[in-house]
């Protein structure tokens, strides 16, 4: 054999092995984690069909249902690789960022009202960051360093701002909302009820912010951060009386000790109305606290609320109470999550397509056998009720075409400035509608109770929406009624009705004399349906 032969098939042998040894996609492994669960068999659900899965994914990515044309489109596709495709196209439409900023927003904000940072600066930054994809460290780093005296990068520090960099109210939201752990209750002691949540852990976040201050600028009347360069954390438990000292520290990590303190410990010396900048901050070591590789529980905490997002429940429930008393459903699911997150550099778009594209994911909600609780196992995908602004997107796109909002392929021409204007008009509609069915610190569903039912019932907002030129009742009003439960169903829950469905709609129909006013009551009754408000 010739050296140039054997070269060849010692290389030909080193793909051969990598090839062997190559870990398998993600997706791959979390199906595999889930199978292996103890109770996995015992309620198995098979996959969803594609109708069920086209408008889960569409609201889970873009926040929206599908129009009925893309609805015929996928449900006409006979590909093998189309759902694969889709999610990849969901991913980089702009729909997909919005999504997301409405999601982090609710995240981090939990629908506080504005104070010092306007909501609409705030969102637009949320926007950019998500249609970047930036990663999730970068996009932490920003908000807890931005001290918002610069109108440029502003909008960042609304985390902070918005809190007034409370000292008793900041720790506890850094606690529950980027590491996973409601440490409200070791503000006063260690927790009595969960060993893992000490006193030291909440003072330690404490002691980052405890410096930092609000001044208000006289001639802007902004507000921003300022920080002085001295003032320690200390602490005394009422239960023991024992008084403690900390340095800022994330949980059990090694305190961040101060260094020496220079011959000037300010670059901007105190002063009235004048913002005081230290030479060393702590409030600027609390983004790197918190986004080292050393603290495992900052990924950990997020991709469980991804998880979580994405599947209906996270690993850990409640999301804000992750300790050893309350393990993961998955313990090593959550490991392989978080190690796979960091080494993907903090890629939310990454971990967002690996959920998608597993069969865990795409599962249908209906179980071979009847499950009365709620499985943990996720063998059966969760039925997941529409946030208010999903469900708000929905009934827009569903009631449509609304010149300026929409998915791309229904828009109309428009100049850059009615756009602008379709849009801002569009986005007072969703504030209205988030407004009645988003509550304040109410971050995940909403029981509907009179002030909904009636909003929904004889609001001018949705009764506008039903009205919408060239809109569903418009479009259903032209059809032969054999033709209208098609349209209906396709439009309003993203797949074709069943023969007792077009029967009902039919019959309906031809015992209504009022036709319009019928259309119009038939569209209702569908949007304010049980199935309308559920993802499946």
């Amino acid at each position: 054999m010739s050296n140039g032969h054997a070269f060849w098939i010692t290389c030909l042998v080193a793909i051969f092995a990598s090839g062997l040894n190559a870990a398998p996609p993600l997706h791959e492994q979390i199906d595999e984690l889930i199978e292996a669960h103890p109770t996995f068999d015992q309620s198995l659900a098979g996959a969803a069909d594609d109708a069920t899965f086209l408008r889960r994914i569409y609201l889970d990515l873009t926040g929206t249902i599908p129009s009925a044309d893309r609805v015929r489109g996928f449900l006409a596709d006979s590909a093998d690789d189309k759902r694969l495709r889709l999610i990849d196209v969901l991913l980089s439409s702009p729909e997909h960022a919005r999504r997301m900023q409405y999601v982090f927003d609710e995240m981090y904000m939990e629908r506080k009202e504005a104070k010092h940072v306007k909501a609409k600066a705030w969102r637009d930054y949320l926007l950019r960051s998500f249609r970047d994809n930036k990663p999730w460290d970068e996009l932490v780093r920003e908000m807890l360093t931005v001290d918002g005296s610069d109108e440029k990068t502003r909008a960042a520090a609304r985390f902070l701002l918005d809190r007034e960099v409370n000292k008793d109210g900041v720790p506890r939201d850094l606690g529950r909302i980027f590491l996973g752990r409601d440490l409200e209750c070791a503000q006063c002691h260690d927790h009595p009820g969960v060993e893992d949540y000490l006193q030291r852990h909440y003072y330690g976040l404490s002691a980052f912010v405890k410096r930092s201050y609000l001044v208000k600028d006289s001639k802007t009347g902004l507000s921003s951060i300022g920080e002085k360069a001295e003032g320690d954390v200390e602490f005394t438990s009422v239960f023991t009386g024992e008084t403690e000292k900390t340095a800022p520290r994330m949980l059990d990590l090694p305190p961040v000790d101060d260094p020496p303190v220079g011959k000037e410990p300010y670059k901007i010396k105190p002063a009235k109305n004048v913002r005081s900048v230290p030479s060393y901050s702590r409030r600027l070591q609390l983004a790197t606290a918190m986004t080292e590789e050393a603290n495992v529980q900052f990924r950990r905490n997020i991709v469980n609320r991804i998880w979580a997002l994405m599947m209906g429940r996270g690993l850990v429930e409640p999301l804000d109470m992750m300790h050893s008393g309350n393990p993961p459903s998955h313990p090593k699911l959550l490991d392989q999550l978080a190690d796979s997150f960091l080494k993907s550099d903090y890629d939310v778009r990454y971990l967002l397509r690996e959920l998608a594209l597993t069969k865990t994911y795409q599962r249908s909600s209906q179980s071979k056998q009847d499950a009365a609780e709620e499985r943990q196992d996720f063998s059966i995908a969760l039925l997941k009720p529409l946030s208010p602004e999903q469900l708000a997107w929905s009934m827009i796109e569903a009631t449509g075409p609304v010149i300026g909002v929409g998915q791309p392929s229904e828009q109309k021409e428009l100049s850059e400035g009615d756009k602008a204007q379709a849009a801002g008009a569009r986005q007072a509609d969703i504030d209205a509608f988030v407004k009645i069915f988003g509550l304040a610190g109410q971050t995940t569903e909403f029981d509907a109770g009179a002030r909904q039912a009636l909003f929904l019932r004889n609001g001018a907002l949705l009764q506008t929406w039903l009205s919408a030129e060239e809109g569903l009742v418009a479009r259903l009003q032209k059809l032969e009624n054999e033709k209208v439960p098609a349209e209906l169903y396709l439009t309003v829950f993203a797949r074709l009705p069943n023969e007792v469905e077009v029967d009902n709609v039919v019959r309906y129909l031809k015992s209504q004399e009022d036709r319009p006013t019928a259309m119009r009551q038939l569209t209702w009754a569908s949007l304010v349906s049980a199935e309308f408000r559920f993802s499946h």
